[in-house]
């Protein structure tokens, strides 16, 4: 039996728009080693045929599939299958179908030998976010791309002061005075701030966060009592090269930092893993239902994989997963991110070096594919490997043995390699940007991970157990969220997916009070966009949304100095804010200090 799906990327494809929602048919077929795998693009107005016939789209090669079997059609937002009269009939989700049957995300159409699953993703629209100009996301992201394209680094530094209010404000003037006039500071929680560090690498940033946790927690050479500083650092690209992956690394290093109760900045580990859970995945999905069961399904085997998904969808979950599901459990899971090494380290961070192959190596070491040895290796944005890597990578894919660089030996190494992207390889492949041969080595069985957006009944149980993991420490009880919060994660579109909430939760634990989450303790864009959805947010269309913001920020602060008779100090408690940021909030409206008791 084999199956041939004759259409090619441009068959398939249309202009569309960036509102369209994305259908995908992913094609199974075989088992085990010798399961394959191939994904269709479904824009609208598509019609596949799918059977024995020459001629038909998805030619299925097997005495129980009827010549013309059935077909699969997309007219806008709805997609269906029709049964063409089949001898043996089509099945979807277990149940044979007479006729037309519409689709979902995540329905399994199962036709003789062959499976086809269905992903059908809503797109990540930009949300109005508050106040912008001063998103830590937002100024985060232009720095990674200025990094990507001109191939430069830059440092992210999560400094938490905890102590009194005056105390804390005076010690946020003093980080102010000992940046560098290119650093930017922003607010990132009441009392936590974010700075970036541009042009510094790992190294230089944790050396500049020393210098100012240094400056935070004295005066005048001296150290100031009744506050602690902690700071913990991330740098681009050697320990992320996404703007969530920063964040939620610099955060790490900070409660790493906190824990020790010692002066030292905390980083990042070598080699970071992302939380799957004590229990496992938290998998509610029908979708995902259906992914994780394909992949216990070709866990054993040795095929290599593809996972593909939306930078923070939760891929490396994705490879976890199939490494514990595996014979391979007992085994190392190494993972490694390809565009977080320039060119010239990682080809030796993948197959080791000997000593005196370059300037440096001043002893040998053993590469990726050597330490994951009888274990899996995740291969993360594999699309950013340059063309010579990736013909090497070949190589060792099929001849299961390694050369370190320098050396001439070859050594046989026993791994199970899963690979990761966010990129259409099959578009790279067209460009020339990406090896055919590469592409379909490694494409042999695919997975397509949904976006959070399109798995709503997993937000909140998602949100529930970042906040455990947030309370982890011990300081305080797992908080709880309030109705009104739960209901504004479910109506956020997460562009950023599961890392995006994963920060938010850690920042809401941060802020919250009384052991309940609620809207207020969430980052703005997310409560922002609760409002406008709600209605309790009203825009007429002919002023530009930061206005609207700004006029809600604006009557918040009023009203917040008039309840507190003109106290910045408890309005700013009140605010959820530190004083100086009520105070940079207070000039930027316009709005002057009033005599104690006055209002306005």
């Amino acid at each position: 039996m084999s199956v041939e799906t004759r259409v090619t990327v441009a068959d398939t494809r249309s202009a569309g728009t960036d509102s369209e929602d994305r259908a995908v048919l992913v094609v199974y077929q075989g088992e085990g080693d010798e399961a394959r795998t191939r994904m269709i693009e479904l824009p609208d107005g598509a019609q596949l045929t799918v059977g024995r016939a020459h001629h038909a789209i998805i030619q299925v090669d097997s005495e129980r599939v009827s010549r013309i079997h059935a077909r699969v059609l997309r007219r806008g937002d709805e997609l269906s299958v029709e049964d063409m009269g089949s001898r043996n009939g089509t099945w979807v989700n277990g149940t044979a179908i007479t006729g037309s049957h519409r689709l979902a995300s995540g329905d399994s159409i199962v036709i003789g030998p062959a499976t086809l699953v269905v992903s059908l993703t809503t797109p990540a629209f930009a949300e109005p976010r508050l106040d912008g100009s001063r998103s830590l996301e937002e100024r985060l992201a232009g720095e990674v791309d200025r990094g990507h394209r001109y191939r430069r680094t830059f440092g992210l530094v999560r400094l938490r002061i905890d102590g009194q209010g005056i105390e804390v404000d005076e010690s946020i003037d003093r980080v102010t005075a000992a940046v560098r006039t290119m650093d930017v500071i922003l607010e990132y929680a009441p009392f936590e701030l974010a700075i970036l560090l541009p042009e510094l690498d790992a190294d230089a940033a944790a050396a500049a966060a020393g210098v100012i946790a240094t400056a935070a927690r004295t005066r005048d050479g001296a150290v100031v009592e009744g506050i602690r500083v902690s700071a913990g650092i991330a740098a681009f690209p050697a320990h992320g090269t996404t703007p969530g992956a920063l964040i939620a690394l610099a955060g790490a290093a900070l409660e790493s930092a906190r824990r020790s109760r010692g002066d030292e900045v905390g980083v990042p580990p070598a080699d970071p893993p992302e939380d799957t859970g004590a229990s496992g995945p938290i998998v509610i999905d029908p979708h995902m239902r259906r992914v994780y069961e394909l992949v216990r399904k070709v866990a054993d085997y040795g095929i290599t994989v593809l996972v593909y998904g939306e930078t923070g969808v939760g891929k490396e979950v994705i490879a976890s997963e199939l490494h514990r599901a595996s014979e391979r459990a007992d085994g190392p899971l190494v993972r490694l991110n390809c565009a977080s090494l320039p060119e010239s380290l990682l080809e030796s961070t993948l197959f080791g070096h000997e000593r005196g192959a370059f300037t440096g190596a001043d002893r040998r070491k053993q590469g990726y594919f050597e330490v994951a040895h009888g274990g899996t290796l995740f291969l993360d944005e594999i699309g950013e490997m340059s063309a010579l890597t990736q013909a090497k990578l070949l190589r060792v894919l099929e001849a299961r043995r390694i050369t370190r660089v320098g050396g001439t030996d070859e050594i046989e190494v026993d791994v199970r390699v899963v690979c990761a992207t966010n990129r259409d390889l099959e578009a790279e492949v067209a460009r020339g940007t990406f090896r055919s041969d590469l592409f379909f080595r490694i494409s042999a069985f695919a997975v397509l991970v949904p976006p959070l957006r399109d798995r709503p009944d997993e937000i909140v149980p998602l949100a529930t157990h970042f906040l455990a993991l947030a309370a982890s420490d011990g300081r305080r009880a797992v908080p709880t969220l309030s109705p009104a919060a739960a209901a504004a994660l479910r109506s956020y579109r997460w562009p950023g997916n599961v890392r995006e909430l994963r920060n938010a939760m850690e920042r809401a634990y941060v802020i919250h009070s009384d052991g309940v989450v609620q809207p207020d303790d969430l980052p703005g864009q997310i409560h922002l966009v609760a409002n406008v959805r709600s209605g309790s947010f009203a825009f007429d269309g002919q002023r530009d949304v930061r206005e609207h913001i700004g006029e809600l920020e604006r009557e918040a602060i009023i009203s917040a100095l008039d309840a507190c008779g003109g106290s910045q100090k408890l309005a700013a408690q009140k605010l959820g804010v530190s004083r100086r940021a009520l105070i940079y909030r207070m000039e930027k409206h316009g709005l002057k200090p009033l005599p104690p008791g006055a209002k306005r």
